[in-house]
């Protein structure tokens, strides 16, 4: 067990964590000179402001840390707590900056828009205060909201991984160190710090998704499906989606040519197992897609594929995209655009 997976264990403890266990949680910042930190004034992202500030300040030449506070100015109150988060930053002699989003958010699908436009607003300050990295506060419920969410969705094997602790975007990283400690243990620390945080009422609002299954955990709880085993859940399966990415990539080297337009060994496609296959077909697909590719209808191209006579040819699309199979070879390219008459 890690020392952040250990930290995880007394959720309701307010004491700080130990050296040995922030060095766990900041392991990822390795090779940063500067890290952007996420701060929306909630719990989670408190935490994470005040933990990462002790880090670096227990060994000289750790990154440089800047905060930013977005702005969505969906609520009267956002300002404020924006920039209570600065008056904490400046007390951590950190600097800080709060960022509006440049347009209006559309009125369906909220959230989601939210989200994307939050992350490219950060990135792009990241780059102008010279961040590699941007770090937020998303925990072990996170985690366990994520997978059972995307359960319900009816995701595949990658989506079941969950939140990834690192990846990329764009050019640079986005970090979440908090992923194996529980959202208890981070207030805790605060109220211990005497640090006031605010609760997004959209957390609680039913009128998303998200916040009407945040009141099912606790029942799930009592039944044992709890947020550390849901964590462990989406640690396994990102170790097995790791092996079949590698094996995707292995199958893309031995059957495709290098061409233009992009080809697939038909043969050799139908010859992989099911699962590599859809991947290698899924890759070749989104990077000609007008936007994202369904799991289930990448299934049904497959099985198209796979049905047809050994001497067959032809064409479908999915998302934008243009299949087409000829004896030897299925070719993606972007669909032709339909004009209207």
């Amino acid at each position: 067990m890690s020392a952040a997976e250990a930290a995880a264990e007394n959720p309701i403890s307010g004491e700080p964590l130990s050296a040995a266990e922030l060095d766990a949680v900041f392991a990822s910042f390795a090779g940063q000179n500067r890290v952007l930190l996420a701060v929306s004034g909630g719990p989670d992202s408190t935490a994470l402001l005040l933990l990462a500030a002790r880090w670096r300040s227990l060994e000289p030449g750790r990154p440089e840390l800047s905060v930013a506070t977005v702005d969505h100015g969906l609520r009267p109150e956002s300002r404020r707590e924006a920039e209570a988060v600065g008056q904490l930053a400046v007390r951590l002699c950190l600097p800080h900056a709060v960022l509006e989003l440049p347009a209006p958010l559309p009125r369906t699908g909220l959230q989601e828009a939210a989200r994307h436009a939050r992350y490219e607003r950060l990135a792009a300050h990241a780059r102008e205060v010279g961040a590699g990295a941007i770090a937020t506060g998303h925990t072990a419920d996170d985690q366990a909201e994520t997978v059972l969410f995307r359960l319900m969705r009816g995701s595949g094997l990658s989506g079941l991984a969950g939140i990834p602790d690192v990846r990329a975007l764009d050019e640079l990283r986005l970090i979440r160190p908090l992923l194996a400690l529980r959202k208890e243990r981070l207030i805790a620390l605060c109220r211990e710090a005497g640090v006031e945080f605010v609760h997004d009422p959209s957390n609680r609002d039913p009128r998303f998704a998200r916040a009407r299954l945040r009141q099912l955990l606790p029942l799930l709880e009592e039944e044992g499906l709890d947020a550390a085993r849901l964590a462990r859940l989406a640690a396994r399966l990102a170790r097995a989606d790791a092996a079949l990415e590698t094996a995707t990539d292995e199958a893309a080297a031995r059957l495709m040519d290098g061409a233009a337009p992009a080809r697939i060994g038909r043969a050799g496609l139908l010859a992989l197992p099911e699962e590599i296959g859809l991947r290698l077909l899924s890759r070749v697909v989104e990077g000609q897609a007008a936007g994202p590719v369904e799991l289930a209808k990448l299934e049904a191209l497959h099985s198209w594929i796979a049905g047809l006579a050994a001497e067959a040819s032809g064409a479908r699309t999915l998302a934008g995209a243009l299949v087409r199979v000829d004896t030897r070879w299925v070719k993606i390219t972007r669909a032709p655009v339909r004009r209207g008459k």
